[in-house]
């Protein structure tokens, strides 16, 4: 574990505080339940109100309530555990059509994480994890979701960043990797072939929220020795159902 931030500890004590009040709390309330000098306190209490951690309580001059931007951030988490909740359940359904490894992922910087995983029945199967970070660039769900991003945005996440690969089959190359992605895009689905694990194959469909924002994909995993043509064509087909599936079940309409 890395050394705590004094600052960032503080302030965050500030917020917590409001865990166990039911409404606002004055500076004088915080100096003696953190046992903070009275300037402290007046510095975290005016830093987090300039950014709308807190606000002041307009009838109650001196006195705080969260702020608007707690609420936005705990919105957020919420939407990330529906999300994960119902792609666990829609994960599951397709691993019971298809008796391979399904997983759901969502894109942080230029890595995935995977957010759900339910793991195929065969003895033959691929090892992973729902938590685990790979680079977006070695796997169908990464490259899914990097399609899906807008240019500008796509150059902002990969501007100066070296392609590692996982395999001697990864995309190292920028270029190699832009017209996989364009691909990608016309098709609807992407494909990973040995690039992150040399014994697996997958295939990852897009998942999008009721805006039509891309925000997830889902892949099947497979081993080498399972995956065929015509089980890549099989395969493509229930991946994209079943990411329609858990877009509509984030509230998303249309095909777009």
């Amino acid at each position: 574990m890395g050394r705590l931030v004094p600052a960032v500890t503080r302030a965050l004590d500030v917020l917590e505080l409001f865990l166990e009040s039911e409404g606002s709390l004055s500076a004088p309330d915080v100096t003696r339940r953190l046992g903070l000098p009275r300037t402290t306190v007046h510095e975290l209490l005016t830093t987090l109100a300039a950014r709308s951690y807190l606000a002041p309580v307009p009838e109650q001059p001196g006195r705080y309530r969260l702020g608007v931007r707690t609420y936005q951030l705990g919105s957020r988490y919420a939407e990330q555990l529906d999300l994960a909740a119902e792609g666990q359940q829609v994960a599951r359904e397709v691993a019971e059509t298809c008796d391979e490894t399904v997983h759901v992922a969502i894109l942080e910087d230029a890595d995935v994480i995977y957010i759900a995983k339910v793991d195929s029945t065969h003895a033959v199967r691929m090892v992973s994890a729902a938590g685990r970070r790979l680079p977006a660039h070695c796997t169908s769900v990464g490259k899914m979701l990097l399609a899906a991003l807008p240019e500008a945005e796509l150059d902002a996440r990969l501007e100066g960043r070296e392609l590692i690969g996982m395999t001697p089959d990864s995309i190292t190359d920028p270029a190699a990797l832009r017209t996989a992605l364009a691909e990608i895009r016309a098709r609807g689905t992407a494909f990973e072939h040995r690039e992150s694990n040399p014994d697996v194959s997958c295939v990852a469909a897009p998942v999008r929220d009721s805006t039509g924002r891309v925000v997830a994909a889902l892949s099947i995993s497979v081993p080498m020795i399972r995956w065929t043509g015509d089980r890549e064509a099989e395969l493509a087909e229930l991946a994209q159902k079943g990411a329609g599936d858990l877009s509509v079940r984030l509230g998303h309409r249309g095909t777009r």
